[in-house]
């Protein structure tokens, strides 16, 4: 990571700053205050532990400011590259390997609220008129995570769905603003440009079922998975329930282990004509389950890969059921379980684009340390089948970390990268 401090003037290395970050998300700590108030005590371990963490000297502890300042000179984006070392990491060594479908990583695309404001916060933000006609200024954003389905879900990349810097419309009706679908666009680009020979399958909701999507997909070889709605492609929707009519073969049904029972049934080539005039033939499937007591719910799924009898149920179970993941395991818990996503870590806007990217890492290590193999065995060893019936809820995880930093004092070979490196821990994929 670059450093343009003046460093006759530094106090606190780069290194060690970092990780004063990732302790305020990764012990989900919720806010700058509360991280000045939990970790800057010299009478605790915490200086000491992160001074080995960091690989460091440090003889006091810093506050947020501190960290703030060096955010000002580095910028957001190296933080968004750390966050691809991170990932880059455990795709290079095989970690995330059980939770690909055949060759390809799911990887669902969805939007959500960051930073809202009730007055200007800056030229880029976007604007929401209310019946009431007040304004909302608005920063939403735009996350690509790989999810598995034992509750993974990492974020691989971000846009921010931003207006141009500089623009100051008088009526914000009149003028178009960014979206997600174009936001989508350009994260495809940073996508393609991180993993560019990584196998990838895009999950998306019913915003994403046209023609510009699958282009995307297409561009840069990836196969697509998205909700499909009647309300989105009325026409393609009434050719679909069409073609279900003519082939009535085409149903199978399963039943779970507790009763719920499933009928798939599917199109193997439906025609489509986007807007752009583009023709596709899609695959598209519709899910009726009926719970233990009787209540019915519809799925529904397009998709630009093969559906026929033996990938029907794989397709609509092990891709299209993910997209949850996202809302769920991803910005649910990062709203909720100490993460706090859509509190204002600064009011400058290039800062708070690095505290999202660093709560991003701290939510993939709070992952990793929920789904590790080692944590399971030690679940079951106190006689727990899983980890979370071990601690009793999820945010309890970082709170007993919290306590291990600040009460216990981590000897120096806990620290040996030599023993490190004959320690295989792997990522519980049952």
């Amino acid at each position: 990571m670059p450093d343009t401090r003046l460093q006759v003037l530094v106090t606190y290395h780069r290194r060690f700053l970092c990780w004063w970050a990732l302790l305020l998300f990764g012990l989900g700590l919720g806010s700058r205050r509360s991280a000045d108030n939990d970790l800057r005590d010299l009478e605790s371990a915490i200086l000491h532990n992160l001074n080995h963490l960091a690989g460091t000297h440090q003889d006091t502890l810093p506050v947020t400011k501190t960290l703030d300042h060096l955010i000002d000179h580095v910028g957001s984006r190296p933080f968004d590259q750390l966050r691809h070392q991170h990932n880059q990491r455990l795709i290079r060594m095989k970690a995330l390997d059980d939770f690909r479908f055949r060759s390809d990583f799911i990887v669902v695309v969805d939007g959500t609220g960051y930073l809202s404001f009730s007055h200007r916060h800056c030229a880029q933000c976007l604007t929401q008129k209310h019946s009431s006609g007040t304004i909302s200024y608005l920063h939403p954003v735009l996350d690509a995570k790989l999810v598995s389905a034992t509750g993974l879900a990492l974020s691989l990349a971000s846009e921010f769905i931003e207006n141009p810097p500089g623009r100051t419309p008088v009526d914000y009706q009149e003028q178009k603003q960014d979206c997600e679908l174009k936001a989508f666009e350009r994260l495809a680009v940073t996508l393609k440009a991180n993993f560019p020979q990584m196998h990838l399958c895009l999950n998306g909701d019913s915003l994403y079922g046209c023609g510009r999507f699958f282009a995307v997909c297409k561009e840069n070889h990836w196969h697509g998975v998205v909700t499909f709605k009647e309300g989105r492609t009325p026409e393609l929707w009434r050719e679909f329930q069409a073609l279900l009519k003519l082939s009535p073969q085409q149903k199978l049904t399963t039943i779970l282990g507790d009763k719920t029972r499933r009928v798939y049934r599917w199109v193997e080539q439906l025609p489509y004509i986007d807007s752009e005039k583009r023709a596709w033939t899609l695959g598209a499937i519709v899910c009726e389950e009926t719970s233990p007591t009787g209540e019915k719910t519809t799925f529904a799924w397009l998709t630009d890969l093969a559906v026929n009898r033996g990938s029907v149920i794989a397709i609509a179970d092990e891709i299209g059921r993910l997209r949850v993941k996202i809302e769920n395991e991803g910005f649910n818990v990062q709203k909720n379980s100490g993460l706090n996503l859509e509190h204002v870590f600064s009011q400058n806007w290039d800062h708070a684009k690095a505290y999202y990217y660093l709560l991003q890492i701290g939510h993939l290590l709070m992952q990793l340390l929920h789904h590790n193999s080692l944590h399971l065995a030690l679940a079951k060893q106190y006689g727990r089948k899983t980890v979370l019936t071990l601690w009793g809820a999820l945010k309890k995880i970082p709170q007993r970390l919290l306590e291990g930093l600040r009460y216990y004092l981590m000897p120096e070979a806990d620290f040996d990268l030599q023993a490190a490196r004959r320690c295989h821990i792997s990522l519980n994929s049952s």
